[in-house]
């Protein structure tokens, strides 16, 4: 199955970047560079990944991924992946997400994960 893949991240270079990786591999992908653009978009067109920041100007990270996973209701559960500078403090709140991924990303490491995703629909 083709993943259909939003990546919300503030900083647009990045986030552009990534797009474009991504888009080279075959995948959908759009960027969305707030959480209230991301939720949009999602109401608009859910996706099956989402690549979420934590440090948006908006909002946090971790609420944008709850929030996201309640716009899927009863139909498939998405991936969200945390992508952040950030290192991980290991708290519950991180349990929202499927995969963490600290900056600068490993992009052998996503495709594999996305691959897996892919496989696994």
């Amino acid at each position: 199955m083709e993943l259909n893949i939003l990546i919300v991240d503030d900083n647009r270079e990045a986030a552009e970047l990534f797009q474009e990786l991504l888009d080279m591999q075959g995948y959908a992908v759009r960027c969305a560079y707030t959480a209230q653009q991301a939720l949009a978009s999602a109401t608009a067109q859910p996706a099956n990944v989402y690549l979420v920041d934590l440090t948006l100007p908006d909002m946090h990270g971790t609420e944008l991924a709850r929030q996201l996973r309640t716009l899927s209701g009863s139909g498939p559960r998405p991936m969200v992946i945390a992508v952040t500078g950030l290192a991980s403090d290991g708290s519950d709140d991180m349990a929202v997400f499927d995969h963490f991924l600290q900056k600068p990303v490993d992009f052998e490491k996503l495709e594999r994960i996305l691959a897996e995703r892919a496989g696994g629909q």
